[in-house]
């Protein structure tokens, strides 16, 4: 018998934290944070889904496969790190472009965002493979 409070709860706590991660995301290349505790907070909050509402549920929100989130993770990190080297600058050198926005202004984006993004990725990819697992 599943728990209505839990469910309500667990519900309307879901956006509010997945839109926290990706704040974290997004601010980690130049703070502390990043991809790798947005990717926790994130996988956390899907993994208690899992949880609370059992797997064909989350897999009709959550409709991906898991291992292959994290092999575009790695492949993304991985990336990252390897394509100034094709220029010939030192593994993971960062570059930073500025793009015109109409209600933004100007916005920094920084190579090293794809990077946690990567990171991010092969998080949530590999806290969902494991609890996917157990459950079976």
């Amino acid at each position: 018998m599943r728990s209505v409070i839990l469910s309500t709860i667990s519900k309307a706590v879901l956006p509010v934290v997945l839109v926290f991660a990706v704040y974290l995301l997004m601010r980690g290349h130049n703070a502390p944070g990043g991809g790798f505790i947005a990717g926790v907070l994130a996988g956390t909050v899907i993994a208690f889904q899992y949880v609370v509402f059992g797997s064909e549920y989350v897999n009709q929100i959550f409709p991906l496969n898991y291992r292959g989130v994290i092999a575009l993770g790695l492949l993304l990190a991985a990336g990252t790190g390897l394509v100034p080297m094709l220029f010939g600058y030192p593994f993971l050198r960062s570059e930073v472009w500025y793009l015109e926005m109409p209600l933004f202004h100007e916005v920094e984006i920084a190579s090293v965002a794809f990077f946690d993004i990567g990171v991010f990725l092969v998080v949530v990819g590999g806290i969902l493979t494991i609890v996917t697992t157990i459950r079976r």
